[in-house]
């Protein structure tokens, strides 16, 4: 039951008129550089899972903008991130997109300049050495890594501070109930949607599009129905706030206990959730700009973004599962993947039509509704993040 209202309880909605960011920050070839300048080569990146670098000698190779790291789990298992780079001419190090090294050694195709998979340069075969070439001047770039519950960030920035675990969004839900270090990959689709990256986030951000765009989702989180992310988006909430039905409090439909084609679970359910996270039937944990990570009561779902231009923008989105699901002949996963499949491609249609009309020359910018809260914060934190890279005078 929730609490009776009173005058201190808070609104969520915007309460005066706020812009969006300006039309072309969304296809400008500049503006696109400056994002990358100051958002994505400055924030933790999700690359991979623990699991994706298992064994020793295992890499797999990140490109973001116009760079490439090379992340890799040594002879002694440690994990270690670097730029796919030579230290003699600048050549790409490892080709492929992921494997496993054939030895001990990172060796340039090129000229053969071999380093220790700590970055030590430890062989050039050249017939002698120019005066003062000391190979420890000579090691790889290294990249800031960090792990958080069995997931591989990395961070470009040479005095990147912190970890991936605090660079999460204070908002977001605690998934520290979900077992995700255990879990196994069930399901993976990879999809490059013709938007900016910021647009897709920004759908993320709202559901005033949820009734016209996520028909079955909306009947599945009733709340979303009605274009409400939650029960203080609704300017009158107070008059329902003692109403537990779905519809005002969130949370799914009557029956219903995850996200899946018909509501049902379909894998044993997470022992250690509460009831209020199996009555939600969602919790989102955020980490911009790359990625966000959802935990259902049977199975958790990532999604992964990387800007490939301007107008471009690969999703990568993993299902996980326990192990005893994913091993049980009588669990339906498909039920489960295709419903969270259809939400996923519903988004990236959508944003592909939202993008498809900023170039106009009178659309210089646009205005937020009151439920678009979360799309101002947002847009705060891309607009804090270039004037951190370019303060003013």
């Amino acid at each position: 039951m929730q609490p009776s209202p009173s005058e201190h309880d808070p609104y969520n909605g915007l309460t005066r008129l706020e812009p969006t960011l300006p039309s072309s920050a969304y296809w400008d070839i500049d503006a696109h550089q400056r994002d990358l300048d100051a958002i994505w080569y400055r924030s933790w990146l999700l690359v991979c899972r623990e699991a994706d670098l298992a064994q020793p000698l295992a890499f797999r190779t990140f490109r973001v903008g116009t760079q490439e790291i090379v992340v890799l789990r040594d002879e002694t298992g440690e994990l270690r991130a670097f730029h796919n780079t030579c230290r003699h001419r600048g050549s790409q190090l490892c080709q492929a997109s992921e494997g496993r090294l054939k030895a001990r050694l990172i060796t340039c195709p090129y000229h053969a300049w071999s380093y220790s998979l700590r970055g030590d340069l430890v062989r050039v075969p050249s017939k002698s050495l120019p005066e003062g070439f000391d190979k420890a001047d000579h090691s790889l770039y290294r990249v800031a890594l960090s792990v958080w519950r069995g997931f591989v960030f990395v961070n470009l920035r040479e005095d990147a501070a912190g970890s991936a675990e605090t660079s999460f969004d204070p908002a977001s839900g605690n998934l520290a109930n979900w077992p995700l270090e255990t879990l196994v990959s069930g399901h993976v689709l990879r999809k490059v949607m013709d938007c900016n990256w910021k647009i897709f986030w920004e759908n993320f951000n709202e559901c005033l599009h949820c009734p016209g765009v996520h028909k079955d989702l909306s009947r599945l989180v009733p709340i979303y129905g009605r274009g409400l992310m939650g029960r203080h988006d609704d300017p009158e909430w107070a008059r329902h706030a003692d109403n537990d039905a779905p519809e005002f409090s969130g949370g799914l439909r009557a029956g219903a206990e995850t996200w899946s084609r018909d509501g049902r679970v379909h894998g044993p359910v997470f022992p250690e959730l509460t009831s209020a996270e199996r009555t939600a039937g969602q919790t989102y944990a955020t980490n911009l700009p790359s990625m966000f990570i959802v935990g259902h009561v049977d199975y958790v779902r990532t999604v992964l973004l990387v800007p490939l231009g301007p107008e471009q923008t690969e999703l990568t989105a993993e299902w996980l599962f326990s192990p005893e699901a994913l091993a049980d002949p009588t669990a339906d996963i498909d039920n489960i993947v295709a419903f969270g499949r259809q939400v996923l491609e519903e988004d990236a249609d959508i944003c592909e039509v939202n993008q498809k009309g900023l170039r106009s020359m009178r659309h210089e910018a646009g205005v937020l509704m009151p439920e678009e809260y979360e799309l101002h914060r947002f847009h705060n934190w891309v607009r804090e993040r270039h004037t951190a890279l370019s303060p003013t005078p």
